[in-house]
């Protein structure tokens, strides 16, 4: 059942669209947090990523442990809003403490795609999962977290 230009998209649509936006945002939280927290695809592990933002250790770990649960919670969609602000905390600090500094272009190391998840995690944090996540699961009250 397709929506003409002037009528707004039916639910199972929109919740279509929010899982195809969870998968996309999801995996690669799971790939990055990976390589941070664990070491997976030839990733730093939270020493040498820690090392390399000339942070103590612990940080390492925070910002790995925070992408990791935040792209299973986006992916699954449970907890989907704490897994989002989760999210939006790494991003704005990628922004702000790594990526700014080289203007918006991600070919010169810039904004571009730090801000495009920051901006898909807010809209995430926002809409929430949809009806196709495992949070439609939860009893009422957790549903909105």
């Amino acid at each position: 059942m397709a929506s003409s230009p002037d009528s707004a998209p039916a639910p199972s649509q929109i919740s279509l669209a929010l899982l195809i936006i969870r998968i996309a945002a999801g995996l690669v939280f799971l790939y990055h947090g990976s390589a941070i927290l664990f070491g997976a695809f030839g990733g730093p592990g939270p020493q040498g990523f820690a090392a390399f933002m000339h942070a103590p250790a612990i940080m390492g770990y925070l910002v790995g442990l925070a992408q990791f649960a935040g792209g299973i919670a986006i992916l699954t969609g449970l907890f989907i809003r704490v897994g989002a602000i989760c999210i939006i905390i790494v991003m704005l600090g990628a922004i702000f403490l790594v990526h700014l500094p080289h203007g918006f272009d991600i070919s010169k190391g810039g904004i571009e795609y730090a801000l495009t998840q920051l901006l898909i995690a807010c809209a995430l944090l926002i809409a929430g999962g949809g009806a196709y996540s495992l949070g439609s699961a939860l009893p009422g009250g957790l549903r909105k977290l």
